[in-house]
């Protein structure tokens, strides 16, 4: 039916309220208007039906057989308007933290914190999108970011938060098959987990003054997928300790090498605009917490 063909909405409401309520003064009092102007709004509808709604009584009024089938489409009507127009105000209303972090963040250490932070914030909706190559933070995509890397490497850094120290991990059954823990400069015999072409290993080597260059036949992009090859005894991967405290604690990684050395930062990012005040709660929040289960790294 065309838009100009619907009846008027103040005449619906009208009728709606006198047949829910069986009475011309109730329906007044409930729309706060008058009972003669409900009268005017109700003869209006029937006008433009054509049919009779109501049969009037000493003691109100009482809906015609078309009247409780107009009766019946016009309250599911107006409630499905009243829903869609709560839901269409929670979401104006809803508040958003959208988080982009790399994946074995956000999975390893970012998740397993959604609780507390829910606790904390229990009106504030957290959206978490792992991205293991973003170096900026788009306000249209997300509000803050948190990354891993070296001194600008990124752009829009608000902060650095740790410096956690690198070391090699594998499985407690690889670490066998190598008959124990090795020389740093030994590992390269090995089977290597790579993120990328084989940098962040010989950055890894360089630091400790080893001259050893290796090449990725294989590069996983994610830490989180190195690190779950490692923990499957496929090899060596490199980790921090944020990313790796529980799976050292239960076993299913061990250090295949005591040589740790320091090299990226993990730093948090954010959009060119000023922050909202729950990215600058988050922001604190985070570096509170990640300082105090890693007070080694804080330096």
């Amino acid at each position: 039916m065309p838009r100009e063909r619907l009846p008027p909405l103040n005449a619906i409401r009208a009728f709606e309220a006198a047949a829910r309520l069986g009475s011309y003064v109730a329906a007044a009092q409930a729309l706060h208007v008058t009972q003669p102007a409900v009268g005017r709004h109700v003869k209006i509808l029937e006008d433009w039906l054509g049919v009779v709604l109501f049969v009037r009584n000493a003691r109100g009024v009482t809906l015609t057989p078309a009247g409780h089938t107009y009766f019946r489409a016009t309250a599911q009507a107006l409630q499905i308007l009243t829903d869609a127009s709560l839901q269409v105000g929670q979401l104006q209303h809803e508040r958003w933290l959208r988080i982009l972090c790399g994946p074995a963040f956000a999975s390893r250490w970012l998740t397993p914190h959604i609780a507390v932070l829910r606790d904390l914030r229990p009106d504030l909706k957290i959206a978490i999108e792992p991205n293991a190559s973003f170096t900026a933070v788009d306000a249209r995509q997300a509000d803050l970011g948190i990354a891993f890397g070296l001194p600008g490497e990124f752009s829009g850094v608000k902060e650095v938060l740790l410096q956690p120290v690198v070391f090699a991990v594998c499985s407690p059954g690889y670490l066998k098959q190598m008959q124990g823990p090795a020389r740093p400069e030994a590992l390269a015999r090995y089977s290597l987990i790579h993120v990328d072409n084989g940098q962040w290993w010989n950055s890894w080597f360089a630091a400790q003054h080893i001259k050893v260059r290796v090449n990725a036949d294989t590069s996983h992009v994610s830490n989180d997928i190195a690190l779950s090859l490692a923990e499957r005894g496929q090899g060596i991967a490199l980790a921090t300790d944020v990313l790796v405290r529980r799976q050292l604690g239960e076993g299913s990684l061990v250090r295949c090498t005591d040589v740790a050395v320091a090299l990226e930062s993990y730093q948090v990012l954010t959009p060119q605009q000023e922050v909202t005040a729950d990215v600058a709660w988050f922001i604190d929040w985070l570096r509170r917490t990640l300082r105090e289960e890693f007070p080694e790294a804080a330096g």
